[in-house]
């Protein structure tokens, strides 16, 4: 089945990301630029992808510092019960602090985190075509649920 990425909110929830100025007394907003989570969001929103893979267990949301340096990653979206390292069977809870044994972006494997959600859920391994050109990306993990949905008019349509 193809499906539509509805990615919004996939790498990192802007709503941690906003920073507060107040300039004359007025309190203003402004999103952080995180130019490599905004680049990977913008490749993956609205494109069609094919789920390859699907997996029962553990998905959590983490925020931990680059073993390469810079600025902290918050809320990175998703890492699985199996990467992290010596994970077992017993899920982590919210605030325990674990090692991160994945590379899904340069400087996550061997990074300390510490975990900002954990859910019970069915995880999504996909192939997409990214909206912004280039080459399809196979294998992309993860992707939950609620960040797919079915093409407009497609097989499964109003299903």
């Amino acid at each position: 089945m193809t499906l539509v990425l509805n990615v919004s909110n996939h790498l990192i929830d802007y709503a941690d990301s906003l920073a507060e100025e107040i300039v004359d007394g007025v309190l203003h907003s402004m999103k952080l630029e995180i130019p490599q989570l905004e680049k990977e969001q913008a490749r993956m929103k609205g494109a069609e992808a094919t789920i390859v893979g699907a997996y029962d267990t553990t998905v959590y949301a983490v925020s931990y510092t680059p073993t390469t340096g810079g600025e902290k990653v918050t809320n990175h979206k998703w890492v699985i019960q199996e990467d992290l390292k010596d994970a077992g069977d017993t899920p982590y809870k919210v605030g325990d602090e674990v090692t991160l044994n994945v590379e899904h972006m340069e400087g996550m494997k061997g990074a300390q985190a510490t975990i900002d959600t954990a859910e019970q859920t069915t995880i999504y391994m996909v192939d997409y075509t990214p909206t912004t050109g280039g080459e399809r990306v196979k294998n992309h993990q993860w992707v939950t649920a609620d960040e797919l949905q079915p093409i407009e008019g497609g097989e499964h349509a109003g299903h």
